[in-house]
């Protein structure tokens, strides 16, 4: 493996800036080689990257030498890293250990209450119903090989037409229908980057996007959303300094923050990054979700005539409907969905025609389903602010007009030790600093989704309160985060 990876190389700075200090009694190289298998099994190392130098390393932490040589002996003792003579120090995965992001994906094998993902459930009566309106039609196309590598027709019209609907015209040429959002983003990162190109994120961001960029080796460059939103002279900033090959944005009720993108603020991003000649994703994945106002337009729509082919808009229904139906899309034009297209080809030919047909029913149903949909996320989101305010009243938020979650400000940097802790009480959430475009920061924040039950809601907050009260360890650069929806 050495040999068939040999340019890829992880830079002595990089990893010591991906690296937490070695704190208290613990041995700094236990500490270090602990830290360092965590990043490898959490996908932020690849696997098969050959590792610093020992000497760059030590340089760069500003230890000794021997306590590298000792952390990359654990390494390989330990199954994370194996070498050659003269080839060096490459990361690798033990036997019997699996990534996180697949044990994320196959989710809590426990009884913990689960809000480390930001999902919602379908009602088990609502998909039997779906699944026996397309029984008929799926027997149709069994007399078809069943390949769209474009999308199934019906379906892709009826995408565009929602995008009419919104107040972009769109027709189904516009519209490739994916595998969920991530695999339309990872679609076009494929097509439109290369290996250190730079890519504008926003500051904190979600996760998975964060790690498909690290996966590209993409250089990201970060704008911060806060409490109060964008700053958007920092954004036109560095789009007109950085002039990144593409930025991902969510600027509706953005995950994790939950802000909500004014109207002006988007036509002075569209311009902006015109200028540049920067690609826009546009994230509007959570775009249905408003509680307490309109639903916005498509970004797109603040395009100038003939400026809107920068822009790529990806969806999903993983958020208004259920994760496991894996179908998303994007919107771009006809000739790059083309372009796309072909890339799709060479690693998946086509999406499932069962999952595409029930994805039609289910967006055919959307005025009778979404209403349903936000009556129960105003009562959830009602009952996690209630009980965080009667039960930890030192922790702030703002109560965001629409989305999943909660960005909850914790007041101190606990967030880390409290999910370690709150897991003992079982309760399974990620700390803030998941969310985080450069190790170190958001440790003050925890994102709660309210995507469950009003009694499993509250009780999750006695038992964080709980397990706050009883006191936290100090953080563990062993703890594994868990998937991130």
């Amino acid at each position: 493996m050495a040999e068939r990876n040999s340019g890829r190389t992880l830079g002595s700075r990089q990893l010591a800036a991906m690296l937490p200090a070695p704190a208290g009694a613990r041995p700094a190289y236990r500490h270090l080689a602990q830290a360092i298998s965590t990043l490898i099994l959490d996908g932020r190392i690849a696997l098969h990257v050959r590792l610093p130098a020992e000497r760059e390393l030590a340089t760069a932490l500003d230890i000794s030498r021997a306590t590298v040589t000792a952390v990359y002996d654990l390494l390989r003792e330990s199954g994370y890293a194996h070498s050659r003579q003269g080839s060096g120090t490459w990361t690798a995965l033990p036997q019997g250990r699996t990534p996180s992001g697949i044990t994320r994906l196959l989710g809590p094998q426990d009884t913990a209450i689960d809000l480390a993902r930001a999902a919602p459930v379908l009602p088990e009566q609502l998909l039997a119903d779906a699944l026996a309106q397309i029984a008929p039609q799926l027997c149709e196309h069994a007399h078809t090989p069943g390949y769209h590598p474009y999308g199934l027709p019906e379906l892709r019209a009826a995408v565009a037409d929602r995008f009419s609907r919104r107040g972009l015209a769109t027709v189904p040429e516009q519209i490739l229908v994916t595998s969920g959002a991530q695999h339309a983003l990872t679609l076009v990162m494929g097509l439109l980057c290369s290996p250190g190109d730079r890519v504008m994120v926003e500051n904190p961001s979600y996760p998975n996007a964060l790690d498909a960029m690290r996966r590209a080796r993409l250089r990201t460059v970060s704008v911060p959303v806060t409490d109060t939103g964008w700053d958007i002279e920092i954004t036109e900033s560095t789009l007109r300094q950085v002039v990144p090959q593409l930025s991902y944005l969510i600027p509706d009720f953005h995950n994790p923050t939950g802000c909500l993108m004014p109207d002006e603020e988007r036509a002075r991003i569209v311009r902006a990054a015109q200028r540049s000649g920067t690609w826009l994703v546009v994230d509007e994945t959570l775009a249905d979700l408003a509680l307490d106002v309109p639903t916005a337009p498509p970004f797109a729509s603040h395009a100038t005539p003939g400026g809107s082919g920068q822009v790529i808009t990806i969806g999903s229904m993983s958020k208004t409907h259920w994760g496991g139906l894996r179908i998303g899309w994007l919107r771009a034009p006809s000739r790059l969905v083309t372009e796309l297209a072909g890339q799709r080809v060479a690693t998946d030919m086509g999406g499932s025609v069962l999952d595409q047909l029930l994805a039609l029913d289910l967006l055919g149903r959307a005025r009778e389903l979404l209403p349903t949909r936000l009556a129960h996320l105003h009562e959830q989101r009602a009952a996690l602010a209630e009980a965080l305010a009667g039960h930890i009243p030192q922790w702030t938020w703002h109560l965001p007009a629409g989305g999943l979650s909660l960005w909850v400000d914790l007041g101190e940097p606990i967030a880390s030790a409290l999910a370690e802790r709150a897991l003992e009480y079982g309760v399974r959430i990620e700390s803030g600093s998941r969310f985080a475009t450069d190790p170190g920061i958001f440790e003050q924040r925890l994102r709660i989704p309210y995507t469950t039950p009003p009694d499993t809601l509250r009780e999750a907050v006695h038992r964080m309160a709980t397990a706050l009260a009883d006191g936290l360890p100090l953080p563990s650069a062993t703890r594994r985060p868990h998937w991130i929806a």
